[in-house]
Formats: structure tokens, sequence, C-alpha cells
């Protein structure tokens, strides 16, 4: 069982490396297969097609930035503190998340019904953890919110506002802080004159 395990582990990495330089529409078993040098019957025998091979690239990413998330978050002790890593760390991380965002953002692959899936659950599972950081920022009396859900969503939906641009711009990671400090200031201070 390891040993299959390993293997897919195997096949699901370079695929990964084939799917971000060339797209899904353009990569094939065969360039999997000549990727890991093997043949091409050996890769059917973990995966029934280059669809399945592809959602599990996905959801390997979106494991490895959650886990990367949930480092960032504990290494700090007050919530402000864990609120700002899980903003730096998901942008700084949305990066490499490449086949994720090309299959959220391209029409042709919208058909596939496990990419809206993959993408509704990583869109709760982190509006939940937002959630937790402001709900028990407020139990602990760091934050004055509310409603920490609705509070929770706006965040996630502003860190989705960003994404483009800075993926896009390409900014540097001093520049992707100095953005979310900014951010930060108007989050916690408002935009009101006091």
């Amino acid at each position: 069982m390891i040993q299959k395990d390993n293997t897919r582990a195997s096949i699901v990495n370079a695929a990964s490396d084939i799917f971000s330089k060339y797209g899904y529409k353009k990569t094939t078993m065969d360039d999997i297969a000549l990727a890991l040098g093997k043949g091409k019957s050996s890769i059917y025998y973990y995966f029934r097609n280059k669809e399945e091979i592809f959602q599990a690239v996905l959801e390997q990413e979106v494991i490895l930035l959650k886990t990367k998330l949930q480092k960032a978050v504990n290494r700090k002790k007050h919530h402000k503190g864990k609120l700002k890593a899980y903003i730096i760390t998901r942008m700084k991380g949305f990066e490499s998340m490449i086949n994720f965002y090309n299959a959220v953002k391209n029409e042709y692959l919208s058909q596939f019904e496990f990419i809206e899936r993959i993408r509704h659950k990583y869109d709760q599972e982190e509006i939940a953890t937002v959630k937790g950081i402001l709900e028990e920022g407020v139990e602990k009396g760091d934050f004055s919110i509310e409603d920490p859900s609705l509070a929770a969503i706006a965040i996630v939906t502003s860190m989705k506002g960003f994404e483009i641009p800075l993926f896009i711009t390409g900014k540097k990671e001093q520049d992707i802080e100095q953005i979310v400090d900014k951010l930060m200031k108007m989050l916690f201070n408002g935009i009101l004159k006091k």
C-alpha cells in the first residue's frame, strides 16, 4: 500500500509540473509518463485518465496551502497577528497554486464538476478558518465584531479581489506585506475619520 501511495504521489508531482507548464488542455498522458520515465500504461494502473490526475493535482495544491496557512497562524499568539499571518501567507501562497488558479479561471476547465466542488470546499474552509480566528479574537477581547461570519466572508472576498492584481503584476513579497499592512490598518481602524 505504501508503494502504491508513493507511486501515486510521484505521478501527481510530475503531472503538477507538466500541467503548470503546458496547461491542462495541452498536457498528454504521454507527457506525464515521459516526465516520470515510465510507460503510459503504468500510469493508467493508478489513475483512470488525465482528468483524474488533474483532480489529484488540484487537491494536493489546496492541501499544501492549507498546511502553510495553519503553520503560519499557529506561530502567532495574538489574533491580530494570526489574521495578518493568514492573509499574508494566503496571498503569497496563491502563486504556488498555479494549476488551481488556472482551473478556477479557465472557461474550458469549468466543465469539470470536480473543479467547482474543490473550489467551493476550499472557499468554505477558508471562511471557516477566518471566522474561527475572529471568534477567538472576540472571545479574548482582541476584536469587537458583531457578526464574525459576515466579517469572515468580507475578508475572504477582499483577498479574492486582490489575487489577480497581485498575481498578474508579480508583486514582490515585501510589496505584498506592505499592501496587507495597509489593508489591515483599514480593517482594524476603519475608514471613518475619528
